[in-house]
């Protein structure tokens, strides 16, 4: 019976650290646009594309890429 109680209780230890460990890399996880953002490569972009292109009034945006 000792066993059992003694298997039971690490089997939840593990499973808590491995929730731990799954929930600390989702809260410590960066995004790729967060780290293109961050760069400034992302904002270059869009400026380069709001130069070439304006938006029409009714929000459609511009189909001619580099063109």
């Amino acid at each position: 019976m000792k066993f059992e109680a003694l298997l039971l209780r690490g089997l939840f230890v593990a499973c808590l650290a491995v929730c731990g460990l799954v929930l600390g890399a989702m809260i410590h996880a960066s995004p790729d646009a967060i780290r293109l953002a961050a760069s400034g490569s992302a904002g270059q972009l869009s400026q380069a594309a709001h130069a070439q292109c304006l938006l029409p009034p009714d929000g459609v945006v511009c189909p001619r890429f580099g063109g």
